[in-house]
């Protein structure tokens, strides 16, 4: 099959863990035969090029800044950002003029903010199926994690925003033949929103690159706690950061990888812990690294997570995972078996839930056969497997 894969991101420039999926996945359909093309916003100095078989587009849209420098933005420019970034006919005439030239069997979006919804348009027009994967709740959320100004569950949207939903909805209507989400919440929640009501929906897990069956050794004299991800607020570090500085226990570290907007308050919070360690972006070797030396990964989040890459790593990694209770966190944590669930935002309940692991070693390595066996269920070759199949009875 032509597949065309359209994201508002591709590796290097990296905001979240969508992107790093599509790259994998888009490489994985390469090596099984299919030719591949992916749409996305500058990352290089060429407008085309074909890296690791996959053929990449770079349209550089029309507005006041890309999608990469959204985080960094004022808040008095983002607003404006968000309306021209609402229909951009700009790149809808690019997008257009790509299928046209690639002619492929099948379109599939991903994240679209920064390629605007006109995205979605070309391939109706063409007549191609159109397959969408949610990620987050960018259709019925200008924030796109459904987090009031206060960091809290909007449960009231201002009227600007209902408005602006209600565009979305409008610009995204008939568009789409497969809506598909790694959980089963993501799915609800747009369809609970009006959306996708007649579209056939689809839960398919993300796909990890696992191979070894190996046994990892873990050190249970020094317990290593892990964080791998985003750092804004709607991540929930500070929660975790006071759960550990809560613990006084000198044979305890927590390492904190990633990068955000919220890092510095987060350093303030952990002054004078020298058991606690920052660091940058990690990616690779370097990553695994960190995730098969950890005992635990905490995933802290308050907002709705969809489904976090960092889970299934951990777990690839025998690593078990605590998680909020939120989102589609409890889709794939299973209490007692592959880690442990809490309250989202409740520091006591995390705390405890530390404690009890930092002085049970048994019980940890009881966790880590669990997520051995959970891991099987979600390695990329399922994954990919699974896509082709809907592919297939769409373009059928």
């Amino acid at each position: 099959m032509r597949i065309c894969l359209i994201s508002n991101l591709y590796p290097p420039n990296v905001l979240g863990g969508a992107e790093v999926s599509v790259k994998k996945v888009s490489e994985e359909l390469a090596k099984r035969g299919h030719e591949v093309i992916v749409i996305t916003t500058p990352f290089g100095e060429n407008n085309v090029e074909t890296i690791n078989g996959v053929k990449i587009y770079q349209v550089k849209p029309l507005n006041l800044y890309e999608i990469y420098h959204h985080p960094n933005q004022s808040m008095f420019i983002k607003p404006l950002w968000h309306i021209i970034d609402l229909w951009n006919p700009f790149n809808e005439k690019n997008i257009r003029k790509i299928l046209k030239s690639e002619n492929p069997d099948i379109v599939h979006v991903h994240n679209f903010k920064g390629l605007s919804l006109s995205s979605f348009a070309p391939a109706k027009s063409l007549g191609i199926p159109l397959v969408f994967t949610a990620h987050d709740y960018s259709l019925i959320c200008m924030r796109a994690n459904l987090l009031n100004s206060s960091g809290e569950i909007c449960k009231n949207p201002s009227s600007l925003c209902k408005i602006y939903n209600q565009i979305q909805k409008y610009l995204v209507k008939n568009k789409v033949d497969l809506l598909i989400s790694p959980s089963e919440f993501v799915i609800n929640k747009l369809k609970s929103e009006g959306l996708f009501k007649d579209v056939k929906s689809k839960k398919i897990p993300l796909g990890i690159d696992f191979k070894s069956k190996e046994k990892i050794e873990k050190d249970y004299s020094l317990i290593n706690i892990l964080y791998v991800g985003n750092l804004g607020e709607h991540k929930g570090v500070h929660f975790l950061l006071k759960a550990f500085k809560n613990i006084n226990n000198r044979n305890i570290r927590l390492d904190i990888v990633g990068k955000g907007l919220y890092r510095e308050k987060l350093e303030l919070m952990s002054e004078n812990d020298n058991r606690i360690k920052f660091y940058d972006f990690l990616e690779g070797e370097e990553l695994i690294k960190m995730y098969r030396n950890a005992n635990l990964t905490v995933v802290p989040s308050i907002w709705y997570d969809n489904s976090p890459m960092v889970i299934y790593e951990s777990f690839s990694c025998r690593t078990p995972v605590i998680g909020s209770r939120i989102g589609g966190i409890p889709e794939l944590i299973e209490d007692g078996f592959n880690g442990f669930l809490f309250e989202a935002g409740n520091v006591n309940e995390l705390q405890q839930l530390l404690e009890n692991l930092i002085d049970s070693p048994e019980i940890l390595k009881k966790l880590e056969q669990g997520t051995y066996e959970t891991v099987q269920k979600y390695t990329i070759d399922k994954h990919i497997k699974r896509l082709e199949k809907e592919y297939q009875k769409l373009v059928k």
